[in-house]
């Protein structure tokens, strides 16, 4: 008899609840090994309650000894550690002949192992979650079916965002957090860049979220959205180089956006200086960075949104020397929890005209997705699902690309989409 399977999974934050809850189910029908590592102990076994098939294993990722033992013994590799620590996991995969996923952006120092990858005979799959993951490939679903049919698309919008469901909406920013809380403080710092009818547009982060737009979308109305960092280095990944408009978007409800202009008006994003909060309250923070940057509150719904926030909070901070950033995150993980039996919402809507047989068409693709409870989030559904579907794939044969991609190959996009359908996550389209 043959070895059983054995898939890694590195990190069990937030995102990875749902992703351990399938792999869980399918390792224990295929009678596979599954290994959960974290620098957390408690929290795996936390996730992994009533599973007791899955191994634990407590491990500081710097650690090369520990962590390369655990890489040895599998024959998969899940990556959902920071994205600062994927090159440590990367490096080790290629030496011992492991493949890899991960759903955050490929970056530098894993693109310039390109070449050795596709040598080993191994796949290293990145960009495989929601945003990026889910989104590169339904819109490269449709793009292809056009392409297939001689059509040329003429304008690609691609829009995404994690909110919070109507029913647990219950504060004037309309916003819970359902992933990582730093991402949020640090939201459009890096600018922007797309295209719109055929110009380059640029917008620095002071004007991300003041000039933000509006869609609507299906069952939820009138959503806010701003564009998303570099569109344009994915104009030659999705073939739409004649495109007059291409542009990826955050999705976020109305009255957000306007709150969060003054967030940063106010430098409460600001890492760079640092702040004495021993006795220094939360209100007197806020007040303070208000008044240092002349910024006025000058609407009703701005007022609740930054009382909500703490501006009349006496409760001192203490927490020694912190940034604007730090303590701006600090209070949000506070105010923005998901309560329990709170549960959030995933929309992402491709918007895509095109011209064929020298008529003009156009379709809407529309994913609304609904989190169970505030662990079992629409967010690590969207986020974790991808992944184990394309592990257990690759596992079965499935998939049999090599290489280092991204999802927007029919032999990744095609059995990973199929199986998301077969578990509630799939796409309406109106043309």
């Amino acid at each position: 008899m043959s070895n059983p399977k054995h898939i890694l999974l590195f990190g069990a934050g937030k995102s990875a609840t749902v992703l351990i809850d399938y792999l869980g189910k399918i390792t224990l029908q295929k009678q596979w090994i599954f290994t959960v590592a974290d620098v957390n102990e408690q929290v795996i076994l936390a996730k992994t309650s009533g599973m007791p098939h899955i191994q634990a294993k407590a491990i500081q990722i710097e650690e090369e000894e520990s962590r390369k033992a655990l890489i040895e013994a599998a024959d998969v590799v899940i990556s959902m550690l920071p994205p600062t620590l994927h090159h440590l996991v990367a490096k080790d995969c290629l030496l011992l002949r492991k493949h890899l996923l991960t759903a955050s952006y490929i970056d530098p120092a894993i693109k310039a192992l390109d070449k050795e990858i596709a040598d080993a005979g191994l796949l290293f799959l990145g960009e495989m979650g929601l945003d990026p993951g889910i989104d590169h490939m339904s819109a490269m679903k449709i793009i292809d079916h056009i392409h297939a049919q001689g059509g040329t698309i003429t304008s690609f919008k691609s829009h995404c965002g994690g909110l919070v469901a109507p029913e647990s909406d219950t504060n004037s920013w309309h916003y819970k957090i359902s992933w990582n809380p730093r991402n949020i403080v640090t939201a459009g710092q890096a600018g922007a860049i797309y295209k719109e009818q055929d110009a380059i547009q640029k917008m620095d982060y002071n004007n991300i979220f003041k000039n933000a737009g509006t869609v609507e979308v299906e069952g939820i109305g009138q959503l806010a959205f701003y564009p998303n960092r570099d569109s344009l280095s994915y104009i030659p990944v999705y073939g739409l180089n004649d495109a007059s408009t291409f542009i990826r978007t955050t999705l976020r409800y109305p009255g957000f956006c306007t709150g969060w202009q003054k967030i940063i008006e106010a430098g409460l994003t600001d890492d760079r200086v640092m702040i004495d909060t021993d006795h220094l309250s939360y209100g007197r923070f806020l007040r303070e960075q208000l008044a240092a940057n002349q910024v006025q509150l000058d609407t009703p719904l701005l007022e609740q949104q930054f009382e909500m926030l703490g501006l009349y909070n006496n409760h001192s901070i203490n927490k020694g020397l912190q940034s604007a950033a730090a303590i701006l995150q600090d209070i949000i993980e506070e105010q923005w929890k998901l309560e329990h039996g709170d549960k959030d919402l995933i929309v992402m809507l491709h918007e895509i005209s095109y011209t064929l047989n020298n008529s003009n068409h156009s379709i809407k693709s529309t994913l609304v997705v609904k989190g169970d409870d505030e662990l079992r989030t629409a967010m690590a559904k969207t986020v974790g699902l991808p992944l184990g579907i394309a592990a257990t794939l690759l596992l079965e044969n499935k998939i049999t690309l090599r290489g280092l991609h991204i999802p927007t190959i029919p032999a990744i996009y095609l059995p990973v989409l199929n199986e998301l359908a077969n578990e509630g996550i799939r796409f309406e389209e109106v043309e």
